[in-house]
């Protein structure tokens, strides 16, 4: 009884360290923090058996920075969504056709993508740096221009694919799809980044030989 005693502490801790990244975007009650949006932020990404998980109590005590971190939160979803994507594509040896830099008689193909090895930041090393500073370039035009970081909707004047969605019920449906997703992508691009440095495999190989789904695809 005193082992499993002590045992609840410890899971509770390490539930609360895992789900940190959702910590301050979970919503408060309604009419706590007011939104512009059509479809009230604060009932999105409440997810049961949690529900609202504000563990930090920053709902509390910075109740005025919610919307800025449900951007962020949302934001960074997003990205992370397209990364993952781009992991899998990238570890099953699809990649861009010719040079990335001429010059430097350097293809897409010869790039190594993965975190085999330690290597934290995966290709992004072997990039020259008249890419990397392309790659800036285009990510100031996008955060300060094209979809500017002050802007807290969301849509940026895009909506669904081009279009708004005018039921509240449905686009509050979609909504919490998308931050779940992105919470989800999120976890799922820092594990395999981690799981590619400390095994030495890229998420192809380990996905060939069973060590995901524990059945051998070689």
């Amino acid at each position: 009884a005193f082992q499993l005693h002590c045992q609840i502490p410890k899971m509770k801790l390490f539930l609360a360290a895992t789900l940190a990244t959702a910590a301050a975007f979970a919503p408060a009650q309604t009419g706590r923090i007011s939104s512009s949006l059509a479809v009230d932020e604060l009932e999105l990404g409440v997810t049961e058996p949690l529900g609202v998980y504000d563990p930090l109590g920053w709902l509390e005590s910075e109740p005025e920075a919610f919307e800025r971190r449900r951007a962020v939160e949302r934001k960074h979803g997003r990205v992370c969504m397209m990364a993952l994507v781009g992991q899998i594509v990238h570890a099953n040896g699809i990649v861009f056709d010719g040079y990335i830099s001429k010059s430097q008689n350097l293809k897409f193909a010869d790039i190594d993508t993965s975190c085999v090895g330690g290597k934290i930041l995966g290709g992004v090393t072997a990039i020259p740096t008249a890419g990397l500073i392309q790659i800036a370039a285009f990510f100031a035009l996008v955060e300060l221009a094209w979809m500017p970081a002050s802007d807290y909707s969301g849509d940026y004047g895009v909506g669904w694919f081009g279009e708004d969605i005018p039921d509240p019920e449905i686009k509050a449906r979609k909504l919490n799809v998308e931050l779940n997703n992105g919470r989800a992508a999120m976890l799922a691009v820092f594990g395999n980044m981690v799981g590619e440095a400390s095994t030495g495999q890229t998420l192809a190989e380990s996905w060939a030989d069973g060590a995901i789904l524990g059945i051998s695809l070689s």
